[in-house]
């Protein structure tokens, strides 16, 4: 079984940092085969293994749990977000880059 260990991105829905703390570990099984139910249309899948998420506070952790059950893992390190301070005052700066256009 195959498992991928990574730290979630924020959703678009959130403006704070909330679900983001912890590191994930999912099964990840490629060799899974989804089915359209004919009746309503819905998909579904074989394998429900793809369903379960365990979640870490470190990423170690989460490493010496996919070691210790004999996982196939891999780790996706997480991106550090960029901030770009900016204030209304400096839509009036005299070192702004382009000129008001108005």
């Amino acid at each position: 079984m195959e498992a991928r260990i990574y730290k979630p991105a924020r959703s678009a829905m959130q403006s704070g940092r909330g679900n983001t703390k912890d590191w994930v570990l999912e099964f990840v099984n490629p060799a899974a085969r989804r089915r359209t139910d004919p009746l309503m249309g819905w998909t579904g899948i074989d394998d429900m293994s793809g369903q379960v998420r365990l979640t870490f506070e470190t990423r170690e952790q989460a490493i010496a749990y996919a070691e210790r059950e004999g996982l196939k893992f891999t780790v996706e390190e997480a991106r550090e977000r960029k901030r770009l301070v900016k204030s209304y005052s400096e839509n009036f700066s005299a070192s702004r880059k382009q000129p008001w256009t108005h």
